[in-house]
């Protein structure tokens, strides 16, 4: 082969990986930008190209976990959700090998796990609620501003803290007593400090009301449910949050 067959060849392989690159760039920052104003509709489909690209990109996985959760919660039947969650799951998992010390990745391994029980049996929810606490912990130790972390947190706490006899037995019998903490005053330190975090997020303030409403404590609960509806819905999570708190003081009245 000639060498300015060689030389021609060369450039062509150069300037393809260039044009690859920036256009895998632009299709990280569309899906970003999709992702930031809760367009998970739009998002998600970007980021399962981008996984096809590298498979090892944190970003990518991280990213691609988020939209994986949140389209499936939104926009898919009951029978389809959990194949998503799995898929989220296992997307977090795979950052968290790759990058130990992602917070975002040990959170969205929460949330996926988190999600995982909504539909779970007592015994699968007992066993994944140690893993729930253990990511969580992991993620604000490396970050402590990750408002979700706090409240996801505080969801776990209230969930252990309204746990059945019979699901308290399940503990004792699978791990030996009550994981630490899960107590509703835990619940509400953790909504508070998600709330200090993102202010405006109705979702915070429904949990808290909602925590304060099992407690027994209603005047607290009605006060934190009209403090939500005093904000503008800015996405799915607040639009969602919105009716929830309509509903809790429906039924307080």
């Amino acid at each position: 082969m000639k060498l300015k067959t060689i030389v021609f060849i060369a450039i062509l392989t150069t300037q393809a990986v260039w044009v690859t690159a920036q256009s895998t760039e632009e299709l990280f920052a569309k899906a970003l930008k999709f992702k930031t104003a809760y367009n998970y509709k739009e998002a998600l489909p970007l980021y399962q190209s981008l996984l096809k690209t590298d498979s090892n990109n944190v970003n990518y996985l991280t990213g691609g976990a988020y939209c994986y959760v949140k389209y499936a919660f939104y926009y898919l039947p009951e029978t389809e959700k959990m194949n998503y969650y799995n898929s989220a799951g296992h997307l977090a998992q795979r950052a968290i090998k790759l990058s130990e010390t992602n917070a975002d990745a040990h959170y969205l391994y929460a949330m996926a796990l988190g999600r995982i029980n909504e539909n779970a049996s007592s015994k699968v929810k007992i066993a994944n609620s140690k893993n729930i606490k253990t990511q969580l912990d992991r993620s604000i130790t490396l970050n402590p501003k990750i408002a979700g972390a706090y409240h996801i947190l505080g969801r776990w706490h209230r969930t252990i803290a309204g746990f059945n006899s019979v699901e308290k037995i399940m503990i004792n019998s699978f791990f030996g007593g009550v994981p630490e903490g899960g107590s509703y005053n835990d619940a509400i330190s953790s909504f508070m400090k998600a709330i200090s975090l993102e202010p405006k997020f109705m979702l915070h303030q429904f949990e808290l009301a909602e925590t304060y409403h099992e407690m027994g404590k209603d005047i607290e609960a009605k006060l934190w449910a009209k403090k939500a509806l005093e904000l503008t819905p800015a996405c799915e999570d607040d639009i969602k949050a919105k009716k929830d708190c309509e509903a809790l003081l429906n039924k307080i009245k």
